[in-house]
């Protein structure tokens, strides 16, 4: 086989895996009520991160939840981004206290729940029960 096919072949493979970035990662998106009711339908792992961006607590999470959620079994779970300053009313309807809040569901139920939690071991315990 043509040396110079095979170096093509390999940079076109390259590219085509940075250019799909994400479609193994989990997809991370604002919250917004209509968007969780659809993904809890569609019977999705979920979880949801309630943050400040003044937190220092919810900025060591965020790289953990990245990290973590880039792995191909979750590539199914939905992250909704939820504003502990600006969305009040929608982090009150689930009992949330505080910012730094992570809460993991299976569809309708949820099956794990977090406050103030960074260490990685245990953050991926909360994704792992998205997927039961």
């Amino acid at each position: 086989m043509n040396p110079r096919r095979i170096a093509s072949a390999y940079v076109a493979a390259v590219i085509a895996l940075s250019a799909a970035g994400g479609a193994f990662a989990a997809e991370q998106r604002p919250f917004t009520a209509q968007d969780f009711a659809a993904a809890e339908a569609a019977g999705k792992p979920i979880v949801i991160d309630v943050a400040a961006s003044w937190c220092p607590t919810c900025r060591a999470q965020a790289p953990i939840l990245d990290k973590l959620s880039a792995a191909p079994r979750f590539r199914q779970l939905v992250i909704f981004r939820l504003d502990y300053d600006a969305q009040r009313d929608q982090w009150r309807k689930f009992g949330i206290r505080q910012q730094s809040t992570l809460i993991a569901f299976h569809g309708p139920r949820e099956t794990a729940r977090s406050v103030g939690d960074t260490e990685a071991s245990s953050i991926e315990q909360l994704l792992d029960a998205t997927l039961r």
